[in-house]
């Protein structure tokens, strides 16, 4: 049992076991270091890097306590006091790993007061920055309130020019509508003269046609009485001559 506890340590201990080659100074490895003068990153910037490096050896320190504490408990089972020996690199871990949880608060604090000391330099730009545009808000704030108020002035010159013209402006609008009114009654009127001499010319042409019309039944009444008459002076010189020639016969 002892040896299988051995293998089943060796298995999960295998992928840490290119981790703890170059050990880390727990008491130096994430104090902050000073800035390089010379860098041309910014300060935020460069403090920004400080915590991520810190940060990563933070996380390498608490792997490499893993990883060691893996080791001892694997070497454990190869000694003749296997709990007294695992209790021992237990404890050691777990001293290890409140140092580690320690400078993890420490440097969460930092950043925590860094990221307030950031919010506050920020508010404190912002409202420097308010401060010095306040006379010119305040001269933009006046200039539109002027205009403003000249807008109104303007408005309100226009209502009582308005008013003022409304008499004339109702008069002007009476000889207009008046205007109109007699245009269209010269327009009614013309229309009306319009249909009556249509009227009238359709009456004197009726006229004129019937008198056509007379004057042809007149003309063959005419013609149709000088035909009688021929035919009568034919009939009466035809019944001459028959008497004559009767009176010759005899």
């Amino acid at each position: 049992m002892l040896a299988a506890a051995c293998a089943l340590t060796s298995i999960a201990l295998a992928p840490h076991l290119a981790l703890a080659q170059t050990p880390i100074d727990a008491t130096t490895a994430v104090k902050a270091q000073p800035l390089d003068a010379a860098s041309s990153a910014s300060a935020d910037d460069a403090l920004r890097a400080d915590y991520a490096r810190r940060q990563k050896i933070l996380d390498r320190r608490t792997e490499e306590n893993d990883y060691s504490y893996g080791v001892k408990a694997h070497d454990c089972y190869s000694t003749f006091f296997v709990n007294h020996c695992l209790n021992k690199a237990r404890d050691q871990m777990r001293t290890t790993r409140q140092e580690i949880r320690a400078d993890q608060l420490a440097l969460d604090d930092e950043q925590r007061a860094e990221r307030a000391r950031s919010r506050d330099q920020q508010a404190a730009l912002k409202q420097a920055q308010l401060d010095a545009d306040a006379p010119q808000r305040a001269a933009s704030e006046q200039a539109n309130q002027q205009s403003f108020d000249e807008k109104q002035r303007r408005n309100a010159l226009a209502a009582a020019q308005r008013q003022a013209d409304a008499p004339q402006r109702a008069a002007n609008q009476a000889a207009y509508d008046r205007k109109q009114a007699d245009y269209q009654k010269q327009l009614d009127d013309a229309r009306a003269r319009g249909v009556q001499d249509a009227q009238e010319r359709e009456q004197k042409a009726e006229r004129y046609d019937q008198k056509q019309r007379d004057a042809a039944t007149h003309r063959a009444e005419i013609e149709a009485r000088q035909q009688e008459k021929a035919q009568q002076a034919q009939q009466e010189q035809q019944r001459q001559e028959q008497l004559k020639q009767q009176q010759q016969d005899q």
